[in-house]
């Protein structure tokens, strides 16, 4: 997926600074797809000389001028153009997984710690994912059909980080029976 179409996926619900799609940004699709501030505002840069969005400059009081991007017809065109495009699955790059692959050149203890550790990661992203549930989607059969695909791509989110903490759960289990601690 291209950066240009999670900025076009936030921006269809209002125009926004770079500074506001960057918090945007952390707090629903950064969950699943990570970008810098720089890669985010050299983006916007590269969506206006398509005419994919328009920035409208706003003076501000004893600051730079705010630049405020909309999506176009073009880039909402171009966005629902690639929504109809097959997806493919990402490949998996999981430094954990690299590590267990020859985990059996080191003392179980070693990766016994990376595993408690990469579990209470996987715990806080899921504590997060929940608070994010029970304040936007208490009530999932209210919800609009727009904020229904955002409550499943968060319970994509939710799942994913169930099944790594079981993973972690069974990787440790299986670490328990070889001894040393």
């Amino acid at each position: 997926m291209s950066l240009s179409y999670a900025l076009l996926a936030l921006l269809t619900d209002c125009p926004s600074s770079g500074y506001e799609l960057n918090r945007a940004f952390e707090k629903s699709i950064g969950c699943f797809w990570k970008a810098s501030h720089q890669q985010i505002y050299r983006e916007l840069g590269k969506l206006e000389e398509l005419d994919w969005v328009n920035a409208e400059l706003v003076p501000q009081q004893g600051k730079p001028d705010k630049k405020i991007y909309s999506i176009t017809d073009l880039g909402r065109q171009e966005l629902t153009v690639w929504i109809t495009q097959p997806c493919t699955i990402s490949p998996v790059k999981e430094e954990i997984l690299v590590k267990l692959f020859v985990g059996n050149l080191v003392e179980p203890e070693v990766l016994r710690t990376h595993l408690k550790n990469h579990r209470q990661r996987y715990e806080e992203r899921l504590a997060l994912y929940r608070m994010i549930e029970a304040k936007g989607f208490s009530d999932v059969q209210r919800l609009s059909v727009e904020d229904h695909f955002r409550y499943l791509t968060l319970r994509c989110g939710i799942r994913d980080a169930t099944s790594w903490i079981a993973w972690c759960d069974e990787v440790l289990e299986y670490l328990g029976t070889l001894g040393h601690g």
